[in-house]
């Protein structure tokens, strides 16, 4: 019986393992505000659908880095689902206030950027599995904007 038991287990879990799943990309990070107390930027992700319903997104939660210390973080709660048979665009936007990207005076002080690491998670709710974390991470360099940028 036990045989059985476990037999049935791994039956539903290789079933599970193959199923096709939403798959996403970072596309970018935009610069998008600047105010005089925070920049804010844009994470965009791309994300596949490859069922013929829409999904629906639980959460997307978001840490950006910087020379290992955390500088922004949140979740974004009910952001809306993934239609079907689709890629859809996603925006997480990231405010980041000037008194965190001050303290990190060494990385930006040589070429006026921020060398980063932005990690993404995408909680999905597919039917019959339940919540699903799509983690995404990315590396690269933030320009940061210039005095000429607040008065232009």
């Amino acid at each position: 019986m036990a045989h059985m038991l476990d037999a049935a287990k791994n039956f539903v879990a290789e079933k599970i393992a193959n199923i096709k799943k939403p798959e996403a990309e970072f596309k970018d990070i935009d610069l998008k505000k600047v105010s005089r107390d925070s920049v804010t930027l844009h994470a965009n992700v791309s994300v596949t659908n490859p069922f013929g319903h829409s999904i629906p997104i639980c959460e997307i939660s978001y840490t950006l880095k910087s020379i290992d210390r955390v500088i922004a973080s949140g979740t974004m709660p009910d952001p809306g689902s993934l239609a079907g048979n689709q890629v859809t665009d996603l925006v997480v936007p990231v405010t980041v206030p000037y008194g965190i990207l001050l303290s990190l005076a060494k990385d930006i002080g040589s070429d006026w950027d921020i060398d980063y690491v932005m990690e993404v998670g995408l909680t999905i709710d597919l039917p019959l599995i339940g919540n699903l974390t799509l983690p995404l991470s990315q590396k690269g360099e933030i320009k940061l904007p210039t005095f000429s940028d607040f008065f232009a």
